[in-house]
């Protein structure tokens, strides 16, 4: 689910080439002194506040630029107009006019930028006034880098504004919680697939066509260079697949082009590597990640398990550093954050290593950065002594000397749901991911946070990867298909499941080799690389386990279920488990309290 947040956001800017630090704490802290410690938010899931005010932001913004640029142009022609009697009473009967074409942007804007808008909206008329007045627009809109700046700074602000918003507000949503929590439990029925949707007749013609049989069939074809037959099933795949069809239907569409994709040796650009396509709008994949934080527990609960543990190690330290492998815009952090602020005995001093995969182009780090320079203004807001270093290069590639190591430091190593995404032993000799575990180990952290898909289909044959992944993705399609029933909601799921299921479906059918980046093992191999690296198993308290539980019993669809093995916190869904979550230390670092698990 990560890749689908890596895009690219316009805003802040640093210098850097792969590592660095752009984050320093600040020398004027104040300390914050409560009576009792906060809980990890727990009722309210502040990405869903995050991603909605994003999106708001994100429409108005084309507005705000026009808006600023018609005020601009106002204030230039009232420096260049002639001072005469009979302009000034044209000017002030055209404010007039203009003001009461518009009284609804005024009302309903709330803050200063809205200002900005509503007077730049009394203004709209001018562009249409004569090509003096066009030459005058054009030459304002030279200067629009800097308006563009200063309104993304402005942006940015509200952003990490919404970040805040992570306490419990049972009082302003018990109604509309008791209402979600009814309709999560009982969901609808499924909306009539004959009535008002294309996709009627084809989920007729599903019912006599077995297309996981058609689907294995092809595969076996394609397996044994049997083309003619393998073009033969693709046809009847087609014939009897949608992409906006049911669950089944979708899955045999996307599972139908991985086969072709295979066999012309042809696969589209999007969709050759682990990152969403750069011709995919960042509103369209914020609303798809809105649609899954709601619809899907994956992501809200392995936050509150991690962010609960961290918080509980970190109770009495004066000093933590958390090294986030694959930190992308640290949505796990602000639930965090604010719980550290209102400590008993104040925050601690925080250091976070951002890490992440290298962007192609010629500013390799700017994802990082920008995640740095959001979380160090989210943490001034809060006192929150605060520093940050980033580090974008290849996993394998870091070594220890990269990362700063300072004693009496707590040290938490946070690896969630990227793990997946480093090659294995079937790619080189020496494992990238077992080096990748290897330095998590060297680095030698108090607490070592874990994450990741429980998947099957990593088979180096192709016929059993191809068979695990078919029954793994028709788990996934058929989640999505009974827990989004709204209408408006179809085509949030499709650009979901086409940069989420549909890419490692890709990778893992159509390609062989380093070429295939999608590389999941089951929580019960995860667990034999960890201990082969040198941690043990720390036990999930039953406070988080019984946390977890109650988010999905309350907020998501009945067949969710949360359960344990051992130290495993596992979820999944109608009895299949999909991921899976644990918490580790060294060896050498356990204690009598800890629960060792062989």
């Amino acid at each position: 689910m990560d890749a689908l947040l890596q895009v690219s956001v316009d805003g802040f800017r640093f210098d850097g080439s792969g590592s660095g630090s752009c984050c320093k704490p600040r020398n004027n802290l104040e300390t914050q002194n409560q009576s009792s410690p906060p809980s990890i938010c727990q009722d309210n899931a502040p990405v869903l506040k995050y991603i909605n005010d994003m999106l708001m932001d994100e429409e108005d913004f084309v507005e705000d630029n026009l808006a600023l640029e018609a005020a601009e142009r106002s204030f230039h022609e009232l420096l260049h107009q002639p001072p005469s009697s009979e302009s000034s009473d044209q000017n002030s009967t055209s404010s007039g006019d203009h003001d009461c074409s518009f009284p609804s942007t005024t009302t309903t804007t709330t803050d200063s930028a809205g200002s900005l808008v509503s007077n730049g909206e009394s203004q709209r008329k001018y562009r249409h006034r004569d090509d003096e007045e066009d030459d005058l627009e054009n030459g304002r809109r030279n200067k629009q880098p800097a308006i563009f700046v200063s309104e993304m700074e402005e942006l940015a602000a509200k952003f990490e504004h919404v970040l805040l918003v992570c306490k419990s507000n049972q009082e302003e949503d018990s109604s509309s919680t008791t209402t979600a929590t009814t309709k999560k439990q009982n969901p609808p029925p499924p909306p009539n697939k004959a009535t008002g949707r294309a996709k009627g007749s084809k989920a007729i013609k599903s019912n006599a066509v077995d297309l996981r049989s058609l689907l294995t069939q092809c595969a076996q074809a394609v397996a044994s260079f049997d083309h003619r037959r393998a073009t033969e099933k693709l046809k009847e795949i087609r014939s009897n697949s949608s992409p906006s069809g049911d669950g089944i239907q979708r899955l045999a569409f996307y599972f139908a082009e991985a086969l072709e994709a295979r066999i012309t040796g042809i696969i589209s650009p999007p969709l050759c590597t682990a990152f969403p396509s750069s011709t995919t709008s960042m509103v369209d994949i914020l609303k798809a990640y809105k649609l899954f934080v709601h619809v899907c527990p994956i992501y809200v609960a392995d936050y509150f398990a991690a962010n609960k543990s961290i918080y509980e190690l970190a109770l009495s330290s004066t000093k933590l550093h958390i090294i986030d492998f694959g930190v992308l815009y640290g949505f796990q952090w602000p639930c965090l954050l604010l719980a550290l602020s209102k400590r008993p005995g104040g925050p601690p001093k925080l250091r976070v290593t951002g890490i992440e995969l290298p962007q192609s182009g010629f500013r390799p780090s700017d994802r990082v950065e920008e995640t740095g320079r959001r979380l160090k203004r989210f943490c001034d807001m809060f006192n929150v002594p605060f520093e940050f270093n980033f580090i974008a290069k290849k996993w394998e590639s870091i070594t220890l000397d990269e990362i700063t190591i300072t004693p009496g430091e707590t040290t938490v190593v946070n690896c969630i749901h990227r793990l997946q995404y480093t090659p294995d032993e079937t790619v080189s000799l020496d494992s990238p991911r077992d080096t990748v575990l290897k330095l998590f180990r060297d680095i030698n952290p108090d607490l070592f946070v874990f994450a990741e898909i429980n998947g099957t289909y990593n088979s180096p044959f192709f016929m059993t990867r191809f068979k695990e992944a078919l029954f793994h993705f028709s788990s996934l399609f058929d989640m999505f298909d009974t827990t989004i029933q709204a209408e408006d909601e179809y085509k949030n799921r499709a650009l979901l499941e086409r940069e989420l299921l549909v890419r490692d479906a890709m990778s893992v059918i159509s390609s062989e080799g380093a070429e295939r980046f999608a590389r999941p093992e089951t929580y019960k191999q995860w667990r034999v690389r960890i201990l082969r690296a040198g941690f043990r198993p720390a036990m999930i308290s039953k406070e988080i386990l019984k946390g977890a539980k109650e988010i999905v019993r309350k907020r998501y669809h009945k067949d969710f279920l949360i359960d344990g093995d051992g130290n495993w916190m596992l979820q999944g869904w109608k009895g299949r488990v999909i991921y899976a979550f644990s918490c580790w230390k060294p060896a050498e670092k356990l204690t009598r309290d800890d629960h060792i698990i062989i």
